[in-house]
């Protein structure tokens, strides 16, 4: 049977041929060989792993948490990030984490959560609310702006809820009384002598508008006892004398700060307290309120026989450097945020006048 006339013909030599393969052929036209010729390449597959209801359930609360910080900074609420509530509900939130993390079904949404906690936390949002400052000279003018940085007031606090709070005068009368209590107390019981620190101090509040408002916070500065307390029971003992002159002034008892019995993280014991352990710890922290709430009472004890490393007497050392107290012993101390002072009462009614309520 003869070509069709339009297909070349191959006919021998090298005329019309295909070119000659490679050494070894093409690479995609090699035969396999050995045992596993003709078999299907097995390819393994992961499996998926479902997080659990608690890793969600966390990594929407710290979601919420830090939401929350990021409103309380803009509005230049810093006492209220800075207040034992928040820490003490950071601190949950991160032993909840590390709970949902140490499971194969949390550890995803666990270490997201974490990331979140770490990036957004009390101490980085407060000290940037802490920090900012009414626009400077060089940027653009905004009078919408530069009214609301001169209000007097505190965002979101009404006039009334202002003045019906304790007074600076108030706050500071009554604060040197329950310490003046606290040390009679504690030297009738233990024979305590003490040493005054430096003087009280005053600081404006922010108004939550990016400047400074009228009210202010009060630091009443240290009283420290002369002598090192480093029995445990005698520890306890000198909280619970505390405790019962605070009673007196209506105070709530002294709530500790670190205790690991409150359910605080162990790294954050640590690293504030020197130890997770509260009979090998540096430091105590402990804090009382008033009725009103204005009013906050420190109890701080120094013990540096638990400072292995020296970290805490360098601290301790540089906390002591100008005023005069000893490094070690109990010492006490008074804070009231955001309170105003009797002499400014006329000048904050008349500026506040300016401003809708």
């Amino acid at each position: 049977m003869s070509q069709p006339q339009d297909r070349a013909v191959y006919s021998g030599g090298s005329d019309g041929a295909p070119p000659t393969p490679p050494p070894g052929g093409y690479r995609t036209s090699r035969v396999p060989t050995g045992p596993s010729a003709g078999r299907p390449v097995a390819v393994p597959a992961e499996g998926r792993v479902r997080p659990s209801v608690g890793s969600v359930v966390v990594l929407a609360v710290a979601g919420v948490f830090a939401f929350v910080l990021l409103i309380m900074w803009a509005a230049g609420a810093t006492s209220a990030i800075y207040s034992v509530a928040m820490l003490v509900l950071q601190l949950a939130l991160v032993v909840a984490v590390i709970a949902v993390a140490v499971s194969a079904r949390g550890r995803s949404f666990g270490s997201i959560a974490l990331a979140i906690i770490l990036l957004v936390n009390v101490g980085t949002i407060g000290a940037a609310s802490a920090v900012s400052r009414p626009p400077t000279t060089a940027a653009v003018a905004d009078p919408e702006a530069d009214y609301w940085a001169a209000y007097p007031g505190i965002r979101y606090q009404t006039t009334d809820e202002i003045l019906a709070r304790l007074s600076l005068e108030d706050a500071t009368s009554e604060g040197d009384s329950v310490l003046a209590a606290i040390r009679a107390g504690l030297t009738d019981r233990f024979g305590y002598e003490w040493v005054q620190g430096v003087a009280g101090t005053t600081r404006n509040e922010r108004n939550g508008y990016g400047g400074e408002s009228m009210l202010v916070s009060y630091d009443s500065g240290n009283w420290s006892t002369a002598e090192a307390i480093g029995d445990h029971e005698q520890k306890l003992a000198a909280m619970d004398a505390i405790d019962d002159v605070l009673l007196d002034y209506g105070y709530s008892d002294l709530y500790s700060l670190n205790d690991p019995a409150n359910g605080f993280d162990p790294d954050f014991l640590e690293r504030l307290y020197g130890s997770a352990d509260i009979r090998t710890q540096a430091v105590w922290e402990w804090v009382s309120v008033d009725g009103s709430g204005v009013i906050r009472i420190y109890a701080t004890l120094v013990d540096l026989s638990g400072d292995d490393d020296g970290t805490f007497r360098a601290i301790r050392e540089g906390q002591v450097a100008d005023s005069g107290e000893p490094l070690e012993g109990l010492r006490i101390s008074v804070y009231a945020p955001e309170v105003l002072s009797e002499a400014d009462v006329d000048e904050f009614l008349e500026r506040m006048a300016d401003y809708p309520e």
